[in-house]
């Protein structure tokens, strides 16, 4: 009989970051709301799904959950609630006709009509779980599932600022307003205020602490080489006892890395691959090389025997980090593996999966599981230390967001914001003391921090739907120029119609007070 593993010393730390930008009612497909369906169904509740499992086996403290406050308003809104079912639904009638196709025109192998039958009708099943367990769990919004999580001590939540800014650019009363609403947004939606943040594509400057520490924020995730690689322990920032966190690259890119990582292995679901006549994806990833009309059918079982090596192989890769990590430094060791959400499920299909037998096999391999807020608890902790500037973008620096390429964005987000700023002042001050709450106001603000959402630099730098990045940001600059020039003119009832009718389209963040804004 073979002997479990004896316990390795440390503490590892999965942590997940939940992030779409606003995508409701702009744009259907190839971007827009069909990303967040997308998402949903493939990530969201199979993540979710797993949790429960997990916490139906008396397992707790297993997963730090990033929820950005954009991605928990879409799941909340009543209107994404209701094209997520539709979505759900046509899913379903998609799978249908692939079950029961009897002729084809797409000639690859994936999609020739017996391998795609069989498909179909797993797809069937899976559209028609999925289906059951939104409506059941899932119809009334996203925040009493997570809460549930959260009650009962399954996950840590890490919240964040409003809109995901790139934090380091924003003029710092729109910052700390950012930050200090999308905690209140967190405590609102699920009576728990996050104590720990994702801070938006890792990005820091010299100084942020002190805001964080202000905002009751005690911890917060920074990329590996922003501690010049040295990860083992969460390290106080500068003068302030707020504990930056690093992301294990060793240990994370066993996943997901830009040359190599699980999701590229032959027998996984290829995400890419289309059948063009339903619209699935019925294909595996066959070969690196493999063009899409000549990958082979998916195989199930073989896609199963492959979680199972990748489980141990990553079982094995944290194993022996937390036992290296821990001799070099002399202590136990903390191991932070993070990565996107959206990659478990939406961009690599067997991660829900492969996440469940994780976090059933490291414990069982002798692996301390826990939160980055048990790691503070547990003294996981080293000397302080003073932070670069940087992001987990490409150079690990601020270049994705304010080099070259988005140079005209960086200007644009300048003077929405000096001119939503100035504008908001000014109407607040002429209302009198203490000022009511202005629709008006908090409409040009929403839009403010809609222009200066991180999303669209990085979709320009990266070339990933570059043209529908560059409208959006204009679209939205747009909307606070035009509200603020009407209220500015004196035009108010113009400016309130405005108002009302970008709000139709951008009412998220519904607690959002401009009177809380920061004085200059």
């Amino acid at each position: 009989m073979n002997e479990s593993p004896g316990p390795v010393p440390g503490l590892f730390t999965l942590v997940l970051h939940t992030h779409l930008p606003w995508l409701a009612h702009h744009g259907r497909w190839p971007v827009g709301e069909e990303w967040l369906y997308q998402s949903w169904s493939a990530a969201y509740l199979p993540l979710v799904r797993v949790l429960r499992t997990l916490a139906a086996e008396n397992r707790t403290h297993l997963v730090t959950l990033g929820v950005t406050p954009v991605v928990a308003a879409q799941l909340d809104d009543p209107y994404c609630l209701q094209g997520m079912n539709h979505w759900l639904a046509n899913w379903q009638l998609r799978a249908l006709e692939a079950a029961t196709i009897r002729a084809s025109s797409d000639p690859s192998p994936a999609s020739a009509p017996e391998a795609l039958r069989q498909f179909g009708s797993r797809e069937y099943r899976e559209a028609d779980r999925e289906l059951e367990e939104f409506d059941t769990l899932w119809r009334h919004g996203g925040s009493p599932v997570l809460r549930e999580l959260l009650d009962g001590d399954v996950i840590e939540l890490l919240g964040g600022p409003l809109a995901h800014p790139f934090q380091p650019l924003l003029n710092p009363r729109l910052r700390e307003f950012a930050l200090r609403e999308g905690l209140a947004d967190a405590h609102q939606r699920f009576a728990h205020t996050p104590t720990g943040i994702w801070a938006p594509e890792c990005a820091y400057a010299p100084g942020m602490e002190m805001d964080y520490a202000a905002a009751g924020v005690g911890h917060f995730m920074v990329d590996g080489p922003s501690l010049h690689g040295d990860t083992a322990l969460g390290r106080p920032v500068g003068d302030s006892d707020v504990v930056a966190f690093g992301r294990d690259l060793q240990v994370s890119y066993r996943v997901w890395s830009p040359r190599s990582g699980y999701p590229g292995h032959p027998a996984y679901r290829d995400f890419h691959t289309y059948d063009h006549v339903t619209g699935l994806k019925p294909a595996r990833v066959t070969g690196r090389n493999v063009p899409s009309d000549a990958k082979a059918p998916y195989d199930p079982e073989r896609a199963d025997a492959a979680v199972d090596a990748h489980v141990a192989d990553f079982v094995e890769t944290v194993r022996q980090r937390l036992t290296a990590e821990s001799a070099r430094i002399g202590r136990p060791a903390h191991v932070v593996a993070a990565f996107d959400t959206e990659l478990f499920g939406h961009w690599w299909y067997e991660g829900p999966v492969w996440l469940e037998r994780v976090l059933r096999a490291l414990p069982a391999a002798g692996v301390r599981v826990g939160t980055l807020a048990d790691a503070t608890a547990s003294g996981y902790l080293g000397a302080p230390v003073q932070l670069p500037a940087s992001s987990w973008g490409s150079g690990k620096d601020w270049q994705v967001w304010a080099g070259d390429k988005v140079s005209d964005l960086v200007r644009l987000n300048g003077e929405v914001v000096d001119t939503a700023l100035t504008t908001v002042d000014k109407a607040l001050a002429q209302s009198g003391s203490p000022p009511p709450r202005s629709f008006i106001a908090d409409q040009i603000l929403r839009e403010t921090l809609l222009t200066v959402s991180s999303d669209w630099p990085f979709m320009v730098s990266k070339d990933s739907a570059a043209d529908y990045a560059r409208y959006r940001a204009h679209l939205h600059a747009h909307a606070t120029r035009e509200i603020a020039a009407a209220l500015a003119s004196g035009r108010t009832e113009h400016a309130q119609r405005l108002a009302v009718g970008w709000n139709r389209a951008d009412g998220l963040f519904g607690a959002l007070d401009a009177r809380r804004l920061p004085n200059a």
